[in-house]
């Protein structure tokens, strides 16, 4: 049985990572930040507990900022593959807190890959980049050799990390993998992500528990896909023989007004969309529309235009091809906010 190291298992990518290596039969060793030790639901199910007590599941309490700690634990575990998935990742907090976003997504990554060098034997590293590293490309749809040109500080941390993984790879031959990932949802996205609060609102508008939903830019489009898809393209990235880059995305952008009409629907809502200072919000039950307020305050001062890209490589190295696809993630959340009301 194979061992692994999952950083950020409490996630969303995480969770679903980890059901992932237990049905390939891994021991699964998890690193929680102390601040997530309350905050544990997505991993607390049926399954994951059994695992724990068979002995196939750890979780082990840490800071990526700790080196020490750090080191204690790759020694205790000695797992042949890590998937370095923890950090900031809401691109819009990244503007409030740059210096946190940057510790946690830059260095803390640097700080791991020096912990992965000094080891006295060959492991394999997952590291989970993302689309903001490209910011607002001259070309779409994008691809690894597209040029870097973060415009948020969550962008630059990531595409600090990226560079640093290939130097590592280049130089001291580590076998370290980033998996530039596009925008990827499921019904385990936090709230405070513009999907989930889509979702989480078309439902509580259509029972009558929330009057109105505001969001901001409603042109902005967005390659999503559905996060479990996901997952086994990174486990799929450490498998070769060889350690590379890859980009995973769906291939297809859709906007947010297409997002919100899809999830809307999925609710059995129609859908205007308004200005705000408009009389009419929310739900109007005289016209069955739910009505969606613009904000200006939720626009970005520096947004991506068109972020959408192009998984050949993937498809090619591992026959990876996503299924669930912009408007198909949307109504699946929704289905799942449904059955949970």
């Amino acid at each position: 049985m194979k061992t692994a190291l999952i950083t950020g298992i409490t996630g969303q990518d995480g969770s679903y990572l980890t059901e992932f290596m237990l049905d390939k039969n891994y021991i699964v060793h998890g690193l929680v930040r102390r601040s997530s030790m309350f905050n544990r639901s997505r991993i607390d199910s049926p399954q994951l507990d059994q695992a724990r007590q068979e002995g196939r599941l750890f979780l082990h309490y840490g800071e990526l900022n700790d080196p020490t700690s750090l080191r204690r634990l790759l020694g205790k575990v000695t797992p042949q593959e890590v998937y370095h998935l923890a950090g900031q990742s809401h691109v819009g907090l990244s503007f409030e807190i740059p210096e946190v976003t940057c510790h946690e997504n830059a260095m803390a990554t640097l700080g791991l890959l020096e912990a992965l060098r000094d080891l006295n034997y060959p492991v394999r590293l997952y590291h989970a980049s993302s689309s903001e590293i490209f910011g607002s490309p001259s070309v779409a749809p994008q691809d690894e050799k597209t040029p870097l040109d973060p415009t948020n500080p969550y962008g630059v941390a990531k595409a600090f990390a990226t560079q640093m993984v290939r130097v590592y790879r280049k130089a001291y031959g580590l076998y370290a993998c980033n998996g530039i990932a596009f925008n990827h949802e499921s019904p385990r996205r936090g709230e405070n992500f513009v999907t989930r609060k889509i979702a989480v609102a078309a439902v509580r508008i259509k029972h009558g528990r929330q009057s109105m939903l505001q969001l901001g830019n409603l042109d902005a489009r967005r390659d999503w896909g559905y996060a479990p898809e996901y997952v086994g393209a990174m486990w799929h990235s450490l498998q070769a023989e060889r350690a590379d880059d890859y980009l995973l995305a769906t291939g297809v952008a859709i906007s947010v007004r297409e997002f919100v009409g899809a999830a809307f629907e999925e609710a059995g809502l129609h859908v205007r969309f308004e200005g705000l200072g408009v009389d009419e919000v929310g739900y109007r039950r005289d016209t069955g529309a739910a009505v969606i307020a613009v904000d200006p305050r939720f626009y970005r001062s520096i947004d991506s235009s068109m972020l959408v890209g192009n998984a050949k490589k993937a498809r090619e190295a591992f026959a990876w091809n996503p299924r669930t696809v912009g408007s198909d993630v949307a109504r699946l959340m929704v289905q799942a906010e449904l059955r949970g009301s």
